[in-house]
């Protein structure tokens, strides 16, 4: 076990509060912050963590941190989920240089993966997701992987580390991502020979109008995910102005409803929010939005404890279907509605109505087809 002290730097809580202070309430009186003492972390469901690097995306000076600008929203806000505990942990230093701000998240991130704590990582660039996936791999982890941006990050002719990290993430050796799922690209900003090279790995995408007329079909893609990014830029300019890229995106409550989702999955275990820079923010309104997103996954996470484990079967309703003559179960959860699909080597996956309703038709359901194709 490292000493994780020397890796971090705590929460300067004046900063925060313009001597204000908070109100009982509130998010700052209810989580254990890293002011002076390293708080216990023995008991928190889950650690917040921020980082400041941003020379992936080609930002080298920051004139105020983007995780405290996220703090201070977050802190504000009302605190209802008394049965999640919350420990923030401070900011990772950043390094002399970006490899070495990568050596130092991988090693915090990758020491609390073994507690088997819930991450959330706030601040940096999008590249960071390299460094919080080789803290899976540092623990020789095999995962699920999901990236909810307006871009699919493969531009390998880009000087830029933010726009081209997908392409070790994914093909680097050994490899640990056994699946990735990509949610909200936006068509125009992705080359068709891009979206070829992700089907042929059998990865699926989904595109931004997809995702949004069908929000729900996200939640199973979510609830399977063990990495989750989400860069800012996957939401429209007037819902969050610091994100630049595009006048179009997902809404700031469709944004909340993915990470709500996110929140309920027992699989996850770490969860980044990346691309957010305080000095292109309006009034920090994208700020807002981003703890507002972290509310709601919390949200998740609360109603996730209510869930019951997949193997007491009196807490499921269980349904027998045949479709192409292959037999299977679908499972539905009293306790939430989620759904569960069994495969044939009697491994069940999360799954969604629309599956249960094609099987029924005796329709093969697109979700346990691509599953069955990834072997």
């Amino acid at each position: 076990m490292y000493d994780l002290h020397e890796f971090l730097e705590p929460v300067l809580m004046t900063a925060l509060h313009n001597d204000n202070g908070y109100n009982d309430g509130q998010f700052a009186k209810h989580i254990d912050i890293y002011e002076t003492e390293m708080p216990d972390i023995t008991h928190a469901d889950i650690i917040l963590v921020g980082v400041t690097e941003t020379r992936g995306c080609g930002v080298f000076v920051n004139l105020e941190a983007a995780p405290d600008t996220i703090r201070r929203q977050l802190y504000q806000l009302h605190y209802w989920h008394k049965d999640v505990t919350i420990a923030d942990i401070g900011n990772i230093k950043a390094g002399a240089t970006l490899a070495d701000s990568y050596a130092a998240i991988k090693t915090v991130l990758a020491e609390l993966l073994q507690l088997n704590k819930t991450i959330v990582i706030i601040g940096g660039s999008h590249d960071i997701t390299l460094a919080q996936y080789f803290a899976y791999k540092e623990l020789n982890k095999v995962i699920e992987a999901t990236c909810i941006d307006a871009n699919i990050n493969l531009r390998g002719e880009s000087p830029e580390r933010s726009e081209n990290f997908l392409m070790e993430m994914l093909t680097g050796e050994p490899n640990l991502v056994k699946h990735y799922n990509h949610i909200g690209f936006q068509s125009y900003f992705v080359h068709p020979r891009m979206l070829e090279t992700m089907d042929k790995l059998r990865f699926d995408c989904y595109r931004l109008g997809m995702a949004k007329e069908n929000m729900e079909e996200m939640e199973p893609v979510l609830r399977n995910t063990n990495l989750l990014s989400f860069d800012m830029n996957a939401i429209k300019y007037s819902d969050a102005p610091a994100s630049t890229q595009s006048p179009n995106g997902f809404t700031g409550e469709e944004a909340c409803m993915l990470t709500r989702y996110a929140g309920m999955s027992n699989n996850l275990s770490s969860f980044g929010i990346y691309g957010y820079l305080p000095q292109q923010d309006v009034d920090e309104l994208t700020a807002k939005q981003i703890a507002q997103m972290l509310w709601y996954f919390i949200d998740g996470k609360s109603r996730a404890k209510q869930e019951a484990a997949i193997e007491d079967r009196r807490h499921f309703n269980e349904y027998h279907c045949t479709f192409t003559e292959v037999e299977t179960i679908f499972l539905q959860s009293k306790k939430t509605n989620r759904w569960w699909m069994q495969l044939p080597n009697k491994k069940f996956i999360a799954c969604s109505y629309a599956d249960y309703v094609n099987a029924s038709q005796d329709q093969i359901p697109e979700r346990w087809l691509r599953a069955q194709e990834r072997g």
